[in-house]
């Protein structure tokens, strides 16, 4: 296989997994199918929980996957058929393609639609490429790319094409279709340069007795290091709840970061992968894990590479004996599976549905162990923490915050980026000060504080902290640091119709507040003027009834714009 993603080590089966052998369907199994899709899959595991990556793995060769090849994974994994198609057809990147209906072009244009996208011309882009495109090239808009900061974002095939003007989109596309993809690969801090910058000295330490556990988890403790999300719970406080339980535990790493505006994870990773790894694998040793399971959004090809290539580095020169196994997993497109128990439903092979809960992850997780979920953000301070001192993480910050925050800023600056910045900082000094400021003639009118779930805040109020408990009192909070600035050419209506489209192409539909709720509020907010009671209702039943945060803060841009740019509302008429 060319383009596979492989585990950096074969899971063993797992009794409190998906069990095999679930009655497959008696639909006939097509011979050349079956010979493709074996000789696919070689000698790989043919475990349930792997069957995203064989999904994966067959349309990276078909270009699509059929009704015979998900008939031959099925009979070959042991499942049901339907159980292979209710995942196959959950996810964005996986084109199932039924009997009869013709199969997609050989080449896929995604341009993203997202906020960031579609203020920088994102429209302009897909209203002009029909007409340069031409060949068997298939053109669709997409939800957010994770790349904000090169709005507008365009990916051909599997590869961000950056700046996505029309001239680099049709070379990109010419390119594509006469050579195989290039690697994705950036100019990064590999092995040997961490190695020779002191890096895995801290690793050594801990697995080597000169460190114990729980000086290291007191360090992060004392620095309160907080996981970004909209829990923002303390790092130190899920390592001790995960020990408590009774082992063997597992980890995994969330690298599906799909939050409109939100690109930090991928930006930290193209610059120093190995200070996450060893961050991954002192919280493993800290925490006495079994198995560590990293999963990557599908867009970030690069940092999948990345990783693929760093830990095998890793392995073949510091081996990690008494370290547990890693395993990569590539998501297939679902913003859904940012959530933690869905993208634990993904990894296990499975839709990316949210879990009710309790019980909580740190409880029953992956396979049904206790498992530790950390972030790239939470996991790349560790190293830093423990050698430097909690007093050194918390000597930084502005108006009585501590630490650092790491800001992904898109929208109307001269500078956008992943900001490094003090805890504490507000909008309007991250704007001056690491910005550049607006970008020129542009008049700032208001920002998100937090991504598409966050809210959105006037002008008026950026000078409030950026940081945990900060926020809420507006209604706001700082979930995942993605700061969107808006101008005086935005219409605030349509950005927040942008992001409640956004919320409705990815509800993955388990519960009806959000399901039909998100439906319901974008037809609302598509009539010229908009009926307020009724979307204050929605407002008001997808919070409360919602499983997850999806559906509860779904309507957060909607009640901002209510409350604080009713000019947009009334086209400048103040009611």
């Amino acid at each position: 296989m060319s383009e596979r993603v492989i585990p950096i080590a074969t899971p063993q089966a797992d009794a409190t997994s998906r069990t095999q052998g679930g009655a497959p369907s008696d639909c006939p199994v097509d011979g050349l199918a079956l010979d493709e899709v074996r000789r696919l899959l070689g000698d790989v595991s043919q475990h349930p929980d792997l069957l995203i990556e064989h999904l994966h793995a067959i349309q990276d060769h078909v270009g699509h996957l059929s009704a015979a090849h998900l008939a031959v994974l099925a009979h070959e994994m042991g499942l049901a058929q339907t159980e292979v198609f209710e995942v196959a057809s959950f996810y964005h990147h996986f084109d199932f393609v039924k009997e009869g209906e013709t199969a997609p072009a050989t080449l896929t244009v995604r341009v993203c639609d997202g906020l960031a996208c579609e203020m920088a011309g994102a429209r302009e882009l897909l209203a002009r490429l029909p007409r340069l495109l031409g060949g068997d090239v298939r053109l669709i808009a997409s939800p957010c790319l994770g790349h904000c900061e090169h709005a507008p974002a365009v990916a051909v095939g599997r590869n961000p094409v950056s700046p996505a003007h029309v001239e680099a989109v049709t070379a990109a596309v010419a390119a594509g279709a006469t050579r195989p993809p290039p690697q994705s690969l950036c100019d990064y801090i590999d092995y040997a340069a961490y190695r020779a910058a002191g890096g895995y000295r801290l690793l050594a330490e801990c697995t080597s007795g000169k460190r114990d556990a729980e000086s290291v988890i007191r360090a992060l403790e004392e620095s309160g290091l907080r996981g970004p999300g909209g829990a923002g719970l303390p790092a130190a406080r899920k390592w001790r709840n995960v020990l408590a339980e009774p082992g063997p535990r597992l980890m995994v790493v969330n690298i599906d970061q799909g939050e409109p505006g939100t690109f930090s994870d991928r930006v930290l990773l193209e610059r120093d992968p190995h200070r996450l790894l060893e961050g991954v694998l002192i919280a493993a040793w800290a925490v006495d894990i079994e198995r560590i399971y990293i999963h990557v959004r599908d867009d970030y090809l690069g940092c999948r590479e990345i990783l693929a290539n760093e830990i095998e580095s890793l392995l073949l020169e510091l081996p990690l004996s008494g370290l547990p196994p890693i395993h990569l997993r590539r998501s297939a497109g679902a913003y859904i599976c940012g959530e933690e128990s869905a993208m634990i439903e993904s990894i296990e092979g499975k839709r990316g549905l949210p879990r009710h809960r309790p019980p909580y992850v740190a409880q029953v997780g992956l396979f049904g162990r206790p498992t530790l979920e950390q972030n790239v953000e939470t996991l790349y301070w560790v190293r830093d923490i423990v050698e430097k001192g909690a007093a050194w993480f918390t000597s930084h910050g502005r108006r009585e915050r501590k630490g650092f925050r790491s800001f992904s800023v898109s929208g109307r600056v001269k500078k956008t980026g992943v900001v490094l910045a003090p805890a504490g900082v507000t909008a309007r000094e991250l704007i001056e000060e690491y910005c550049g400021g607006m970008a020129e003639g542009e008049v700032f009118k208001g920002y998100l504080p937090g991504g598409a779930s966050g809210g959105i805040l006037p002008a008026s109020k950026a000078d409030i902290p950026l940081d945990f408990g900060t926020l809420e009192s507006e209604g706001c909070f700082i979930g995942s640091a993605a700061i969107v600035v808006l101008s005086d050419k935005d219409d605030m209506k349509d950005v927040a119709l942008n992001l409640l489209r956004f919320f409705e192409d990815e509800s993955c539909g388990q519960c009806t507040p959000c399901r039909v709720g998100t439906e319901k509020a974008v037809a609302l907010m598509n009539e010229p003027r908009w009926d307020e009671a009724l979307l204050a209702d929605l407002v008001r039943v997808m919070g409360d009834a919602s499983i997850c945060g999806l559906g509860q803060a779904a309507m957060n841009p909607v009640r901002m714009v209510l409350k604080h740019f009713r000019e947009d509302l009334t086209g400048g008429d103040m009611p």
